[in-house]
């Protein structure tokens, strides 16, 4: 495990600018690339920890705060610990900026991230890897299906609405995936329910792609997340096991 350094910066975006945080070894040397896709709580300390802890890997990562068109991050104000039972107006007050992330913004915008991954000399040459939480692993979902040439391999944990009854649904891009996949699903999550996981799995592997599909038991959805009531830490360190040796493998 490295050093790391950690720093803000702005990424020119085809709508404007997007505020993001780098994440990457601290010795200047080139490393893969990782684009981490945050939460719907966005870029917080505990984000920028998770970006530390990847880079102290060997991997130069970069955590956009995707819903950047609604105000540079955090977008709302966010208690330390955040537990959605006790604060409900947390989650209506970030809906409307994440409602307006259309899967066409959202595209537009990854293609910029993955510019800059390829641009900055803190990379290594080739393709890249993705990681999402929440709706964070649709996102990763829908890049690698639409930027397959760019992506080697990405994960999605605890991901919401992967696989649903809508005509933009993000796994009805499996034909045109070529990376290397793994789900970490959340058993107990209604915005993931058992019926999207094998809907999900079944296109991936109607579409040979290559990736694993594990279920966390007892785990909610945000398991990932050590600043909110649905924490599990058993299950966020299976989660880090299994991350890192797929990037290993792939990247």
């Amino acid at each position: 495990m490295s050093t790391v350094h950690g720093s803000s910066l702005d990424i020119p975006t085809a709508d404007g600018i997007c505020d993001a945080y780098l994440a990457r070894p601290d010795d200047n040397a080139p490393h893969p690339g990782v684009l981490l896709y945050m939460d719907a709580f966005g870029l917080r300390p505990h984000l920028r920890g998770m970006a530390d802890r990847l880079a102290s890997a060997g991997y130069t990562v970069l955590v956009p705060n995707v819903v950047y068109r609604a105000g540079r991050a955090p977008v709302v104000e966010l208690p330390e610990f955040i537990n959605p039972a006790e604060r409900p107006e947390i989650i209506q007050s970030l809906r409307p900026a994440m409602q307006s992330l259309t899967p066409e913004a959202a595209m537009r915008d990854a293609s910029a991230y993955l510019d800059w991954l390829a641009a900055t000399p803190l990379t290594t040459d080739g393709p890249v890897g993705v990681t999402g939480y929440c709706m964070g692993a649709a996102l990763a979902l829908r890049t690698v299906g639409t930027y397959p040439d760019r992506v080697a391999a990405a994960a999605g944990f605890h991901g919401a609405y992967l696989a649903t009854d809508a005509p933009d649904s993000p796994h009805l891009l499996a034909d045109r995936i070529t990376a290397e996949l793994y789900f970490g699903h959340a058993d107990q999550d209604a915005t993931n329910p058992t019926e999207q996981i094998e809907r999900l799995d079944k296109a991936l592997t109607d579409a040979g792609v290559r990736h694993r599909a594990d279920v966390y038991a007892d785990a909610h959805h945000g398991f990932t997340q050590a600043d909110t009531a649905m924490y599990d830490a058993e299950a966020t360190e299976r989660h880090w096991t299994a991350l890192l040796d797929l990037f290993a493998r792939a990247l």
